[in-house]
């Protein structure tokens, strides 16, 4: 009996410790559900170009390397002004788009399309009890840059032209309780940006990388599947480009979402195949061609 009498107290702390603590190995909910199939470069050569009689012809242009979500800005690969989001407004006159953060001041200037992504991602945050967001800074123009150079240094800036900020993709997030790093709001961002098809952009692990020391508050729009694959195999966003251009070509499923991202180098008369009824995104990567990434 005895036996028995301490197994069930044993059976009864464990119970307990479940109920106050929670359970000993909590599942990585906050990691992305992606299947990635990478395809045999010799056997895509030997498929030819797809075309099929079903299929929509696209033929790239130079400029298409300097436009889209997926553009690399850093020391070696500077803003093209072609670059510059097209929708950029002043958040402060649109009340419409600021929806469960705050403003740090009346200038918060940021592309209306990412804004409205950025107030879903919030809306998520705040269902799951994380509310305490503000945007201290959004998208800057060159002469606003340049400014903040002058004044912070190259420590603190970067050159006009050189920041993702100069892009109006980018943003820096504060918390009205603490720091980025130690709060609450930081720590849900970093688990939970790439749902939403941002990214932590300067990561404490890759400042190697990117050139940049970890800033937890700094976040990029990249866009879904590619949120989710840099998540997954923790990439930053240099190291998933040259990816996709060693791979040429891979196929995603992200939460049921079947996606094809493939890499094309630009030359001139350079054509792109996709089948029709499939919607497809186009974006540059700043360097020297195009990310098509196809929605199946």
């Amino acid at each position: 009996m005895k036996k028995w009498g301490c197994l069930f107290l044993l059976l009864l702390c464990l119970c307990l410790t479940y109920i106050y603590i929670g359970p000993f190995f909590e599942p990585k909910a906050d990691l992305p559900n992606v299947e990635v199939q990478e395809y045999d470069q010799h056997e895509n050569d030997k498929a030819g170009d797809g075309r099929t009689s079903e299929s929509v012809q696209i033929d790239l242009t130079k400029d298409q390397i300097y436009q889209g979500n997926l553009l690399l800005v850093n020391s070696e690969y500077p803003v093209d002004r072609e670059s510059i989001k097209s929708d950029v407004v002043n958040l402060f006159k649109h009340n419409e788009l600021v929806k469960g953060y705050g403003l740090l001041d009346n200038d918060t200037y940021l592309s209306e399309d990412i804004a409205r992504k950025f107030s879903d991602m919030i809306a998520a945050a705040e269902k799951e009890g994380v509310s305490n967001f503000f945007i201290t800074s959004g998208f800057r123009d060159f002469d606003e840059q340049r400014v903040l150079y002058q004044e912070k240094g190259s420590a603190y800036a970067l050159p006009p032209g050189y920041s993702e900020h100069n892009l109006g993709l980018s943003l820096d997030v504060g918390t009205t309780q603490m720091k980025m790093a130690e709060a609450p709001e930081g720590e849900w961002i970093e688990k939970n940006a790439w749902k939403y098809g941002f990214i932590l952009r300067y990561p404490e692990d890759k400042a190697d990388v990117t050139g940049i020391n970890y800033e937890p508050w700094h976040i990029r729009y990249v866009g879904l599947p590619h949120s989710a694959i840099m998540k997954e195999n923790n990439f930053v966003l240099e190291e998933y480009l040259d990816y996709l251009k060693e791979k040429k070509k891979v196929s995603a499923k992200v939460d049921g979402q079947k996606y094809t991202v493939s890499y094309y180098a630009f030359s001139e008369n350079t054509t792109i195949n996709i089948a029709e009824n499939h919607e497809y995104e186009i974006s540059g990567n700043n360097m020297d061609g195009v990310i098509v990434t196809v929605y199946e």
